[in-house]
């Protein structure tokens, strides 16, 4: 168990008036005990206490028997997992993940009439915001491991070839730094598709001349999360095609350098808003500035116009603008940032530079 990390949960217990909580995020397990369990449709959980007790309750299945420094509770798949954790529970409230199944939820309901379930997350995502120096060590090497891949991505575009075949040889180099696979699914477009800010890769769409090609990738590191996007234009591109992307680089240079702590992080938002706006674009700006990372590649916090989090050292977070021209293309320019002691430190080293690929 990670001591100091689970200090930070239990001060966070203490803000939120929690005597007892439920972990059962993986990546929350993680991130307080070192080990990583995929439960599947079994329970898994981590019962802690605001006096700092914790037991673990997991399926014999996943022989944890010596490898959690915590009070282990096994069950079997014939064991009423829900019930037998509802026996060491204390009456009143108890906080729970947000994302726990409802099948426990209401068992443990069930089982103790005197327990009232409250969402517990806040506790745990508080103390994950804010990475610790190893934490941070991890998430600048898996940037670095990014940047390289989204480079290999960027030479290896040829015409005529599919965004699918794109994502491919993204996959391929990341897989060759070492990456043990992506952070999420490779999100490529070619032309006018650049004008979804969610669109599906495919193998129907190929590329052309003129086209703006938008590469938003990330890959997985000793389980830490990457996230950056490039945009560049193959063969030629126009004059509006420029200014474009000039203006959607400028907006994520005024957001990565508004960012320092003590700030809510609404104001990094509108520090990179109001570029694009200002220049007439505003209304194609159509999705928030940014999101967490870390474990997951979407976390707290949020950055976005109502954002009222305070920026704190040690936070990690997307810049990313976008300009979208629908039936035309689109250009996004996406970094990550974590906040120092006296500003921000942007992760990704890839360059910026207006690009046609030959």
């Amino acid at each position: 168990m990670n001591k100091s990390r689970l200090a930070r949960v239990i001060a966070g217990m203490e803000q939120m008036g929690l005597e007892q909580i439920v972990v059962s995020a993986p990546e929350s397990i993680f991130y307080l005990t070192g080990k990583w369990i995929s439960p599947g449709e079994r329970m898994l959980a981590l019962y802690i206490t605001r006096d700092g007790d914790a037991a673990f309750y997991a399926n014999r299945l996943f022989a944890l028997n010596g490898q959690i420094d915590a009070p282990l509770v096994e069950y079997d798949d014939t064991d009423d997992s829900a019930k037998l954790l509802a026996s060491a529970l204390r009456p009143g409230k108890i906080g729970i993940d947000k994302f726990w199944p409802s099948q426990f939820t209401i068992r443990l309901m069930d089982a103790r009439s005197d327990v009232r379930p409250v969402l517990g997350s806040q506790c745990v995502d508080d103390a994950r915001m804010c990475k610790d120096a190893e934490e941070l060590r991890l998430m600048r090497e898996s940037s670095a491991k990014n940047d390289k891949a989204t480079a290999a991505a960027i030479s290896a575009l040829r015409a005529g070839m599919t965004e699918a075949d794109a994502a491919a040889a993204y996959l391929a180099a990341a897989k060759a730094e070492g990456a043990s696979g992506p952070s999420f699914e490779p999100l490529i477009c070619f032309g006018p598709a650049c004008a979804e800010p969610h669109h599906s890769t495919g193998a129907e769409n190929t590329l052309r001349p003129g086209d703006s090609v938008i590469i938003d990738v990330g890959l997985a590191w000793q389980s830490y999360a990457s996230d950056m996007t490039r945009s560049v234009f193959f063969g030629e591109a126009s004059d509006e095609q420029k200014r474009v992307y000039d203006l959607v680089c400028a907006a994520n240079a005024a957001g990565r350098a508004a960012v320092r702590p003590g700030v809510p992080l609404k104001e990094f938002d509108r520090a990179a808003r109001k570029v694009i706006e200002d220049a007439g674009y505003g209304k194609y700006f159509i999705h928030r500035t940014g999101h967490g990372i870390g474990l997951q590649v979407h976390e707290p916090p949020d950055v976005s116009s109502v954002s009222e989090t305070i920026a704190r050292p040690g936070m990690v977070f997307s810049i990313e603008p976008g300009v979208y021209l629908p039936g035309r293309f689109g250009v996004r320019v996406e970094d990550l940032v974590t906040v120092t002691e006296d500003g921000g430190e942007t992760l990704n080293a890839l360059p910026r530079d207006f690009t046609i690929v030959k």
